[in-house]
This record gives C-alpha cells, sequence and structure tokens, in this order.
C-alpha cells in the first residue's frame, strides 16, 4: 500500500511517500520520497527539497500559494529525476499527524466532515499547530480528491493517563469543560517505547520507560505496560521542560503579575511564552542548542554572551533532570532512559548531563559510545543498573503504519 504522510507544522510542510507491503518488518522502511517545505525561511519565499534514491530538488517559489506548492511538490511524485510512481492515483491513503485530538479522540481515525469540524475547534488548543494540520487536510481534499484521509493524533497515546496524572488542582467543573492534561509528542513517545523494546529484546509490557524527546519542543513521557501514565506537556504544548522558544512550566503568578502591573495582553504573553523564552529567552542568542552550546564553547564572545549561554544550558539540564526524577517517581523505579529528537539524538553534552544526576541509581554512561554519534544504540556501559538508548524517532513511520492499519479496517 502507498502512502503519503503529511507532518504539517506552522513554519513547515513535511511529507514522505511509503510502500508498505503485506510481508514488511515492524522496522521503518526507508520512504521512496521524501520533501519539505518551510515557509518561514525567508520571507515570503516557499523553500522546496525533495529527496529520492536517484534525485534531488531545491527550488523556491511563492509563499503566497499554499494549495499551489502542494500541488507542485505532489507533481515530484510523478516526473523529472525525483519520479517514485507512475500517477497520483497510485496512492492509496493519506496519513496526517494531527497534534490535538481533544477528549474524542483516543485513537487515529480516517477523516469525516465531523472530523475537520473537529480538529478546527480543537484550534484554540493548539493555535500553532491544527490549524496547519487542518490546511493540508483540505488541500489533499483538493489535489487527491476520493484517496482516504486519516488523523493520527499525537494526544492519543495519553488517553489513559490516570486521573491523578490528568486532572489539574484546580476547580473541577474545568476538567469537566476539557481542561485537563493532554500530552502530546505521543507519536514519537510510543514509536520510541516499541523501538527500545526491540533493541533490548524485551517485551515491552515489562519495561519502565522514560522516553525524552528533545526537539524544539521538549517533552517526557513515564511509559508502563506499553502506555504513558505521566508525561511533561499538558492542556497544552506549552507546558512542561524548557524549550527552544517556549518557556515550559512557570508560575502562572508571574502571568498575573506581569497582566497587572506590565498591562500585557493574553496575545503578548501567547508570544513571549511560546515565541521569546526557553534557550532563546535566556541566552538571547538562539532557540538552537547547537549555537547555544557553541557560544559557550567560543572564547571570543564577550563574558555577557557566554554566562547567559552557559546559563540556559544549566536550567535546560536542571529542569529535564527534575522532570526525569519525576517520571521515575510515577514508574516507581526506571529500566531505560530513552533520548530522541533533534537534541536528544545529536548533543553528547545533553546526555552526559543530564545521566551525571542518576549515577547514583547505578547508571553509568560509556562516553565513548555516547560520543560518537550513536543511533538506535545502547550507549551504557554494561555494568549501568539502567540501559540508556539513544533512538531516530520515525513518526512519519509511524504514521503510515496507523494509516495502514485504520485503512484496511474500513
Amino acid at each position: 500500500m502507498k502512502i503519503l504522510v503529511l507532518n504539517a507544522g506552522s513554519s513547515s510542510q513535511k511529507s514522505a511517500l511509503y510502500d508498505l507491503r503485506e510481508d514488511a518488518s515492524d522496522r521503518p522502511l526507508q520512504p521512496l520520497w521524501e520533501a519539505k517545505i518551510d515557509w518561514t525561511h525567508r520571507e515570503g519565499v516557499a523553500e522546496i527539497e525533495v529527496k529520492t534514491h536517484s534525485g534531488k530538488i531545491h527550488e523556491e517559489r511563492s509563499a503566497s500559494d499554499r494549495i499551489g506548492t502542494l500541488s507542485h511538490l505532489l507533481e515530484t511524485l510523478t516526473s523529472g529525476d525525483t519520479q517514485v510512481i507512475q500517477d497520483l492515483s497510485d496512492i492509496e491513503a493519506i496519513g496526517h499527524r494531527v497534534v490535538h485530538g481533544g477528549q474524542d479522540y483516543r485513537e487515529s481515525v480516517l477523516i469525516t466532515p465531523e472530523v475537520r469540524r473537529a480538529i478546527a475547534r480543537l484550534s484554540t488548543f493548539a493555535p500553532s499547530h491544527n490549524p496547519a494540520n487542518l490546511e493540508g487536510i483540505e488541500a489533499m481534499e483538493q489535489l487527491l480528491k476520493t484517496v482516504p484521509q486519516v488523523a493520527v493524533f499525537d494526544t492519543a497515546f495519553h488517553a489513559q493517563l490516570p486521573l491523578s496524572s490528568a486532572v489539574y488542582p484546580i476547580p473541577y467543573s474545568w476538567f469537566e469543560k476539557g481542561i485537563r492534561k493532554y500530552g502530546f509528542h505521543g507519536i514519537s513517545h510510543q514509536y520510541c517505547a516499541n523501538r527500545a523494546a526491540q533493541l533490548l529484546n524485551q517485551d515491552l509490557k515489562e519495561l519502565r520507560l522514560i522516553t525524552c524527546h528533545l526537539g524544539n519542543g521538549c517533552s517526557l513521557a513515564a511509559i508502563w505496560e506499553g502506555w504513558s501514565i505521566d508525561t511533561t506537556m499538558g492542556f497544552t504544548p506549552l507546558d512542561g521542560l524548557m524549550m527552544g522558544s517556549r518557556s515550559g512550566s512557570v508560575d502562572p503568578g508571574i502571568l498575573i503579575h506581569l497582566m497587572r502591573e506590565e498591562q500585557y495582553s493574553p496575545d503578548d504573553l501567547d508570544h513571549l511564552l511560546n515565541k521569546d523564552s526557553g534557550l532563546k529567552g535566556v541566552s538571547g542568542i538562539s532557540s538552537d542548542m547547537r549555537q547555544v552550546l557553541a557560544a559557550i564553547g567560543r572564547s571570543k564572545e564577550s563574558a555577557a554572551t557566554h554566562s547567559q549561554a552557559k546559563l540556559a544550558f544549566e536550567i535546560y539540564v536542571h529542569r529535564l533532570r527534575s522532570g526525569i526524577g519525576s517520571m521515575m517517581a510515577s514508574l516507581q523505579g526506571v529500566d531505560t532512559l530513552v533520548f530522541t529528537g533533534g537534541v536528544g539524538e545529536n548533543s553528547a553534552d545533553v546526555r552526559s548531563q543530564t545521566c551525571e544526576a542518576f549515577r547514583f541509581l547505578g547508571l553509568e554512561l560509556d562516553a565513548q559510545r555516547n560520543a560518537n554519534h550513536p543511533v538506535d544504540q545502547d550507549i551504557a556501559t554494561p555494568a549501568s543498573t539502567v540501559r540508556v538508548l539513544v533512538i531516530h524517532t520515525e513518526e512519519d513511520w509511524a504514521i503510515a503504519q496507523e494509516t495502514q492499519r485504520i485503512v484496511r479496517k474500513r
């Protein structure tokens, strides 16, 4: 089954085409075709990258016509050096990552008019993500018409959170209105949990896992018997760990103070907490961990710049350690710690500094393995009481698998 995956964000659109056969293993297949559209790197310009086994494309188009850009992107599937199928009718299903499914959507579903309306309604909870997801769905309806589409929700993996974790300590009537912890990055957390069990050759239901998805957005999940029982993101993807440009958890009294004393509006606070906080806000340099670490290491930088970058890194690690400790308490221990996402997979410094705090548990990193750009590897020493895995997350592959499963159920 040829499945097109769309992973839409507010600033970019990642796409991939997979060919899933009946006898395919659970291990990720390489996509036949991969593409990315970036709408924000240059103002007014959509940058397009396409990659296949036999060719590559890098070009630019006007950012004003998103449907036209997506239509052009699909043309690269059937023509030129990047051709991988004869006709767009070869595509049998389309899978979409949808960030927020609310309380109603606790698993992947075929997209119907009712589902589209729900995704639009839930945009209130995820304003930077759900509208982009919906735009991709509507574009595919125009371009591929009758091809079935599936919504794979980032919140679904956390749908079985116990109420003690999901309910906030605020008036219970708010919970009845849908204000609760939902959790996000669920597609990545679930994939990494299954991949960890494969790598360790153990039954997932017998593992106590903490998965650390560390990218521009960051979250942890405590996984017991194959399901998330606790996580750091909450009602929105803003909660929890320090992130690239998002604050993570802060004292709500700060926000009340800013509204009363500094006359901040809700929109002001939204921008401040989502766009100007986290690594970017503290370092004053960037939301990118690589640039923060580079500033720490460069002796030519001013003392103030070095100091702020160093502080940003230290806060990031402190909050990550604290979050892992909280997840351990929920699991009543831990067997395996997993690092994934752009930072989790690529920053040996983040991994080593984080794990250092848990040496008292008998966790020991192999310094050489940690430094050698590990992919889907155990980087703990043989004597370590906790396994530490670095896993390359395969969200698009997981979406393709879910899409196949749902379409076959029709």
